[in-house]
């Protein structure tokens, strides 16, 4: 994905319909047209402009709802005939105030789910290092160690969890007198968590395991 201004053939009205998704989960949130003009404006200023048949102009996202779309990736097509807009949205992109103009009336504003679609990236940065092995990396340094060095890390961090963990729930119930350490504990957790499911991914890629069999499994077990 680019934020560079794509090859497009536009239509002999001068537009490309562009199909605008959401970066975070990949999820749809509306289909709307773009002209060179809109084009050049979104890459040029990192929000998403259209052209509006309706006014026959230029358009701003959220000009008047302040409901911007900030632009993440610009990609055409095979034909270079559609455009495909991965954004940071801010706040519902709907008139109608739901997150994508496809959700029915009524339908949440914000996304609900966790963002777990990024962890692909993850998993294909670490992929690549397991190829690559370049200098200096921290991961490639992981799986030249083989299953003991991240084994053990994997081990490591699930114990920094643990720690993590009872010490936000110390901080729970002692209540309001110590909220600011609770904000301390609440943070300490997340970044072991991450810790630990960053080193857990390292740990199948150096066994050849690929992330996916992971989540196959989750999957199935869900169905019992």
């Amino acid at each position: 994905m680019t934020t560079a201004l794509p090859d497009v053939a536009f239509g002999t009205d001068g537009l490309v319909p562009a199909v605008v998704q959401d970066a975070t989960d990949g999820r749809v949130l509306m289909v709307a047209y773009m002209d060179a003009e809109a084009l050049a404006a979104t890459v040029t200023s990192g929000e998403v402009h259209f052209h509006s048949r309706s006014r026959g102009r230029l358009w701003r996202k959220g000009e008047t709802s302040g409901n911007v779309l900030r632009l993440v990736g610009l990609a055409a097509d095979c034909d270079n005939d559609a455009l495909l807009v991965t954004v940071a949205p801010v706040g519902p992109t709907c008139h109608r105030g739901t997150r994508s103009c496809f959700d029915p009336a009524g339908a949440p504003a914000e996304r609900r789910n966790q963002g777990f679609t990024w962890l692909e990236t993850l998993w294909a940065t670490i992929e690549a290092r397991a190829v690559d092995r370049p200098e200096g990396s921290y991961t490639a340094r992981l799986l030249a160690g083989g299953v003991d060095a991240v084994a053990r890390k994997v081990t490591e961090e699930a114990t920094e969890v643990l720690i993590a963990a009872k010490d936000d729930a110390a901080a729970e119930v002692a209540g309001e007198e110590r909220a600011a350490e609770r904000a301390a504990t609440r943070q300490a957790l997340t970044g072991e968590a991450a810790d630990l499911v960053y080193h857990a991914l390292v740990l199948l890629a150096e066994r050849g395991v690929p992330a996916a069999a992971v989540v196959d499994t989750l999957r199935a077990r869900h169905r019992v």
